[in-house]
């Protein structure tokens, strides 16, 4: 399969200009108005002129209802925030609360934040575009029948039951902070989908994803964990992400690939606990492109609204392939990116838990089970 960095893709985008009207609740850490940031910038930038962007459709509960529970969705699509205090066993079961709220426009807004997912997914199957961005997606927590995490649609299960109508194998890259549980329990027993999150393992939201959760059935060895710890470094990951991720697509041979790629892995994220510079999250962007295979890009996790602006539009141009300043154009928001005003930043001094021993040491027992699996050689049905 061949690989390079400076080729050029067709690129599509996918905004709808509604994304920052929604709110959480004021002091929720999720605030929907950092896509709203991203596009500011993109268009700031000049992007436009080498992506091509779109409004996508607004998912319907059809759509949605084609992975999640009939009676989940139903609950959304009538949820008001006054029922925060009603039937609280009922919202229990569904997992509402305190991470999870009912807000106002909630069923809208995971409308705008699964259609993108899913109509970048038809325009790859479409094969007019080789690369599509939907950043107001990632939301990866989201179970069959619940919210979780501060996700209520799983827009990403639902791109990739999309590609799978066109595409054998896909395989799935999480580089959020947080373990990808949603997407891997989706497809824990399928040789279809492989599932690879790198994340930040012991003590820590959602607390699954140890190196040794691998699939089960004909999925065995179809999930892959990599458990890290705090204050993991640009060049570490590179390291260990690229190790796993080539041995996985000589072995898995993915048709298409979906990459999470949330944002809270970079250094001084308010949840997350890593530090890696809007640089390195893009060479990893830039490491999954060089495959040159259908690439559908989400958003996901980023809490640190500036650092959510700085590197989904840096990687909007690493998709497109295209450089851009490091001094960031004057645009909405542009007060939150001081004092620097810059793209780029220094990474903290914050101490890399990550030792070499426990790198090296996750990566041979990754290595060893990616040894087991074998890419079907005859068409699957769908």
């Amino acid at each position: 399969m061949s690989r390079t960095d400076d080729s050029k893709k067709r690129v599509c985008y996918f905004y709808d200009p509604d994304i920052g009207n929604y709110m959480f609740s004021p002091n929720h850490d999720m605030k929907p108005i950092r896509v709203r940031m991203v596009h500011c910038l993109v268009y700031e930038y000049q992007l436009y002129r080498h992506v091509t962007i779109m409004e996508p459709h607004r998912a319907t509960p059809d759509e949605m209802k084609i992975f999640h529970d009939e009676d989940y969705i139903d609950m959304l699509r009538r949820a008001k925030p006054e029922h925060m205090n009603c039937n609280l066993d009922a919202l229990s079961y569904y997992n509402i609360g305190d991470d999870c709220p009912l807000f106002d426009g909630i069923f809208e807004y995971c409308q705008i934040t699964t259609g993108g997912s899913i109509a970048g997914a038809q325009s790859l199957n479409s094969g007019e575009y080789d690369i599509a961005i939907n950043w107001a997606g990632g939301m990866h927590h989201a179970k069959w029948y619940k919210a979780s995490g501060f996700c209520f649609v799983n827009d990403i299960v639902l791109a990739i039951l999309q590609l799978l109508k066109k595409h054998q194998r896909v395989l799935y890259v999480d580089i959020d902070c947080h373990h990808g549980d949603g997407v891997e329990e989706a497809f824990y027993t399928t040789d279809r989908v492989m599932t690879i999150s790198f994340h930040k393992f012991g003590n820590f939201f959602p607390g699954t994803g140890n190196y040794d959760s691998i699939g089960y059935g004909k999925g065995l060895h179809y999930a892959v964990n990599f458990p890290l710890h705090e204050g993991i470094t640009d060049l570490s990951y590179m390291i260990v992400f690229r190790g796993v991720i080539s041995k996985a697509v000589e072995r898995f041979r993915p048709n298409a690939i979906v990459m999470q790629c949330g944002a809270d892995s970079l250094a001084m994220d308010r949840l997350g606990c890593f530090n890696l510079t809007v640089a390195g999250h893009g060479e990893l962007v830039k490491y999954i492109r060089s495959f040159n295979l259908p690439l559908l890009l989400v958003g996901g996790g980023g809490y640190t609204l500036s650092n959510v602006g700085r590197c989904w539009t840096y990687e909007t141009a690493v998709a497109a392939g295209v450089e851009i300043s490091n001094e960031l154009p004057i645009c909405e928001h542009y007060s939150l990116y001081a004092p620097t005003y810059t793209l780029h930043a220094p990474p903290t001094n914050m101490e890399d838990k990550n030792t070499r021993s426990h790198l090296e040491t996750i990566s041979a027992r990754i290595y060893d089970s990616l040894r087991y699996v074998c890419a079907p050689s005859v068409p699957l049905k769908d």
